[in-house]
């Protein structure tokens, strides 16, 4: 039995089944733990999550249709299994860090001064994304379709141009030693 929830803010730690089976919509996600839950049949639509707690959770099949994460711990997360269906998410100042994005679309995914340390975009379409201000130190870009992406202000990643469809991405001038590493060319 599915249970929708609108308009309500919530402050506290969910246990495993709490939000099983349910929808939220417009809801705001304040300080919240979501490390012990399921998320089988959960559907977050136009809801923000600020400082919340997602390191380590088994976030399979949940539906993200407008999601804002400001502040969120995502260390160690496997976005590869959850529902494509109009998916749709931003991150502002999160904590990406060994999280998997592998085969996902995010087509206009915006990622703003989040650490991406050691990540996996793998075979994912990165179209129009943005990664401004982001650090990217051994993240995975392999068969990736990041065309007219933005990097320009991000640092610390490795693009190999021939393992990823780069058209039109954009790269600042500092940025373009990335995209020489595997060159082994030294630029002053």
């Amino acid at each position: 039995m599915i249970r929708y929830t609108a308009n309500r803010t919530f402050k506290e730690a969910f246990k495993a089944e709490d939000i099983m089976y349910t929808d939220f919509e417009n809801c705001i996600f304040d300080g919240c733990d979501f490390t012990a839950c399921n998320f089988t049949g959960v559907v977050f639509i136009d809801c923000v999550f600020r400082d919340c707690n997602f390191a380590s959770a088994k976030i399979h099949y949940v539906a993200l249709r407008g999601a804002a994460f400001i502040a969120c711990d995502f260390t160690d997360v496997n976005f590869a299994m959850v529902d494509p269906l109009l998916f749709d998410i931003s991150f502002t100042d999160c904590v990406l860090d060994y999280a998997k994005f592998y085969t996902l679309k995010l087509p206009r995914t915006v990622f703003t001064n989040c650490s991406i340390v050691a990540s996996d975009f793998m075979a994912s379409d990165l179209t129009d994304a943005i990664f401004d201000r982001c650090n990217l130190h051994k993240t995975v870009f392999i068969d990736t379709i990041a065309n007219k992406t933005d990097f320009t202000t991000s640092f610390n990643f490795t693009i190999d141009p021939e393992k990823n469809k780069l058209k039109k991405a954009m790269f600042s001038k500092d940025g373009l030693i990335g995209l020489l590493a595997k060159h082994e060319i030294i630029v002053k």
